[in-house]
């Protein structure tokens, strides 16, 4: 039970990028249930914004915390993993997925571990660790719900705060239907309360407690924690070991800083003041302590972050909180979820960070392309992250690396030429009003060929007039010229 998987994602990144979109866009079902719960998720982020006071003020604290956390991320991580030792616990570096994964396996081997009880947690997903649990007969059982109905159906999240968006309540009542034999009504009640009692077991039994981090609080080691229902407490002290695994940027220097990041993700990401649970844990369960777990160990995770450090464009990625309110206002994201990304990260925050982690523009690169520019990332930001300027460079360096596809690179060098050359010029534009007429009709182009059809398949092209606006120019130019002379005799 502890794979994720789904044929979607399982394609490559850039190649299977088209298939994927057709796929999304066919559906019907879900592009409804991500614009609704999107626009919901948008509205109340607005309001929050709308009575919080100077929200703009808020985001360059949130900024200028998350800037200075990055530009010393070396003295941060070292007084974090001081502070997460001196409370008891434990701490590892991973430079790559695979090392952290090894560190987990070794934890769970000398705790003879057979079942992992896990909170939401992105790099986790990132690094496929419940693939690799799964091969060791391992089982990991995701218990945030919309992590646990995506288990059920073998998918991987769609969304960074709602993994199930693309799911409905009778999807839901069948997967849960099927996995226990049991009839359910697509009620929310009736198969909330189910998987209330299917996951109390799991908390009661597991070997190994798994999380992610939302922030680790450098001065005292502190792991926080914030979601809206409450296994994230439960995985984190019930079972007798806590495995936290986080990137290395999610460190805050102090309480004070957490406050600020909190305020901000809340209500950035749902509309919230706060998240219904938030945890702050500091090492192991202590002597007298009625609760809590006996071992504490923290993975920190590089996986190519180390890499965007000291890079003037791409650093500010670093900064992000993982609210997901760019993946809530891209019209993109909204019109085919996340799936289409073929990523754990996806919306504008994935197409930047994906490629950069994986350090693979050929492929991953493809992402940058799985935008409109239009800002509006940038705008929902809380902390102010350029991701549509992000996105620009990504471009740029795939086109640099010559990995954009040859008749593209044709097409953009005769662009280069008409456009340099004014006698080129003319006659191209001349020549296009031409060449158009065979696929023309009722005054627009309704389809063409390859690349074309790309534009034609969703809208249509308004044909070219014979007469350009250029060589109109110099017509309008002389008769303004004959009436002020007209005028100058009057």
């Amino acid at each position: 039970m502890s794979g994720h998987g789904n044929t979607a994602v399982d394609e490559r990144i850039g190649t299977g990028l088209k298939s994927r979109t057709r796929h999304a866009l066919s559906d019907e079902f879900l592009r409804k249930a991500v614009a609704f719960t999107t626009d919901k998720l948008k509205s109340g982020r607005l309001q929050a914004m709308d009575t919080f006071g100077d929200w703009e003020a808020w985001r360059e604290r949130g900024k200028a915390i998350r800037s200075h956390t990055i530009d010393n991320l070396d003295y941060y991580l070292g007084q974090f993993a001081d502070n997460v030792v001196k409370g008891g616990g434990h701490v590892y570096f991973a430079k790559e997925g695979k090392d952290a994964v090894r560190t987990f396996m070794d934890i769970a081997e000398r705790n003879k571990a057979k079942l992992v009880a896990k909170g939401k947690s992105m790099v986790s997903e990132e690094i496929h660790l419940n693939q690799e649990l799964e091969k060791k007969g391992i089982d990991a059982i995701e218990t945030d719900l919309g992590e646990y109905i995506l288990q059920l159906a073998r998918e991987t999240p769609s969304h960074l705060i709602i993994p199930a968006i693309h799911k409905n309540k009778q999807q839901i009542a069948k997967l849960f239907t099927d996995a226990s034999g049991e009839h359910f009504e697509p009620e929310t009640k009736v198969l909330a309360e189910y998987a209330r009692k299917k996951l109390r077991n799991y908390f009661l039994e597991a070997d190994i407690g798994l999380t992610g981090c939302n922030f680790g609080v450098a001065e005292s080691g502190s792991i926080t924690l914030v979601s809206n229902e409450g296994n994230g407490r439960m995985v984190s002290t019930l079972p007798k070991v806590h495995v936290v695994v986080m990137g290395m940027e999610r460190l805050v220097p102090t309480f004070e800083d957490l406050e600020v990041v909190l305020n901000l993700l809340a209500r950035s990401a749902t509309g919230q003041k706060l998240t219904t649970y938030t945890s702050i844990l500091t090492g192991p369960k202590a002597s007298g302590d009625l609760d809590g777990p006996e071992e504490l160990h923290v993975i920190i995770l590089d996986n190519g972050r180390s890499e965007q450090l000291g890079d003037p464009i791409f650093q500010e990625v670093l900064n992000c909180i993982r609210c997901a309110a760019c993946l809530n206002v891209c019209p993109v994201y909204r019109h085919v979820g996340g799936h289409t990304y073929g990523s754990v990260y996806s919306g504008p925050i994935g197409a930047v960070l994906t490629p950069l982690l994986q350090q693979d523009m050929k492929e991953a690169g493809t992402l940058a392309y799985a935008s409109s520019l239009c800002g509006a990332c940038y705008e929902a930001c809380p902390v102010k992250i350029p991701l549509h300027d992000m996105l620009v460079h990504l471009r740029h360096r795939k086109v640099k690396m010559k990995l954009t596809a040859l008749p593209e690179r044709v097409a953009f060098k005769s662009y280069q030429t008409i456009f340099g050359n004014i006698t080129l010029y003319k006659l191209a534009t001349k020549s296009a009003y031409y060449m158009q007429k065979p696929l023309v009709r009722e005054g627009m182009i309704k389809s063409g060929p390859p690349p074309l059809s790309g534009w034609t398949q969703s809208r249509f092209m308004p044909m070219l007039p014979k007469q350009s606006f250029r060589d109109k120019w110099g017509a309008l130019q002389q008769e303004l010229a004959r009436k002020r002379k007209e005028g100058g005799k009057a």
